[in-house]
């Protein structure tokens, strides 16, 4: 994987990988990309209100060995973040994928990211991560999951339905205007013309991959922006990591629309109505506002019935979000 893509990635489609084209969430990249975001303050900006509330956790954590891995304009280890192999993996199964990796392989994907550092081999850490790959993955990992826990974990309710938002919304672009309209919309680096994708960056390397039906994993992120990543060589999925929407507002607390809104409502009712900017379930929002559930689903069905809201199943899960009067509402319009 290219740590910000390459210069004219290509990736030639056939008509079997037209039909499966997907999307997927994946809480182990997510976890990925915030080391990233930590050591590299290009990518503060709109994640700024997250690192000031991390920085204490983050500074409890050794992020060396990880960072070591990372170099900005080349190869980033696939083993260590490989493609979601479904729509909505949890971390601890996508953590497995990595404790799993074959030592032989990892050694020369740790050497082949280390070569983009100059100097980076022959120092002591890279030394001991070339040394012995099956300890390398278990300290890896262990890394990872502290990250997780610490720095992501406590968010995720919020990421996911962020997440989950950008899925609805690129679902629908593609099914009304096929795949030019989706990937023109997903981030300013990607173009596609006659059936081949492209990927524009900085990177002085050209990648190229000619997709023989396994069709294109989609991969919205919020931590990965302003970049976008690909450059996945088989046996790995073929996949691209892009920016999700909405990170604007991502770390903004929900506020209630204004005194009278919770004079309206009542103030617990306003906080859900107002913090619903993107659809969410009710664990989310029990989470997100610290209410016990069983109140959160009361008073959603409440704006339900008042037209402010409505419901979708998706899979399992019930997401709410605003209708246009509940908008314009918590708006104040």
């Amino acid at each position: 994987m290219e740590g910000e893509g390459a210069v004219g990635y290509r990736m030639w489609f056939g008509a079997a990988d037209l039909l499966r084209c997907r999307f997927a969430i994946s809480p182990l990249w997510e976890t990925q990309e915030a080391v990233r975001t930590l050591s590299r303050p290009d990518r503060h900006g709109y994640h700024l209100p997250w690192l000031r509330r991390m920085r204490e956790a983050a500074d409890g954590i050794d992020l060396a060995p990880v960072r070591l891995l990372m170099p900005p304009h080349g190869y980033n280890p696939d083993f260590l973040c490989p493609p979601p192999t479904g729509p909505f993996a949890s971390f601890a199964d996508e953590l497995a994928r990595v404790r799993a990796a074959d030592p032989r392989s990892v050694r020369a994907e740790v050497a082949r990211s280390l070569a983009d550092t100059p100097g980076a081999a022959d120092t002591p850490r890279g030394r001991a991560l070339l040394a012995d790959p099956a300890r390398t993955v278990r300290e890896l990992a262990d890394l990872l999951e502290q990250v997780w826990d610490a720095l992501v974990a406590p968010h995720w309710p919020r990421l996911r339905a962020l997440l989950e938002a950008d899925v609805a919304f690129h679902s629908r672009r593609l099914a009304d205007g096929g795949l030019e309209q989706l990937f023109a919309g997903l981030h300013p680096r990607l173009s596609w013309s006659d059936g081949v994708l492209t990927v524009a960056n900085r990177s002085p390397s050209r990648h190229a991959r000619t997709l023989t039906g396994e069709g294109l994993m989609l991969v919205p992120s919020v931590f990965v922006w302003p970049d976008v990543v690909s450059g996945f060589d088989p046996p790995w999925q073929a996949t691209v990591v892009y920016p999700a929407r909405g990170i604007g507002s991502l770390w903004a607390d929900p506020q209630p629309g204004g005194q009278a809104l919770a004079r309206l409502l009542g103030p617990n009712r306003a906080t859900l109505l107002a913090g619903l900017d993107a659809p969410a379930t009710t664990t989310d929002l029990a989470h997100r506002h610290g209410l016990a559930p069983s109140s959160v689903s009361a008073h959603l069905s409440v704006l339900r019935d008042a037209g402010l809201l409505r419901s979708r199943r998706d899979g399992l899960r019930v997401l709410y979000e605003r209708t246009p009067l509940g908008t314009a509402l918590a708006e104040g319009r």
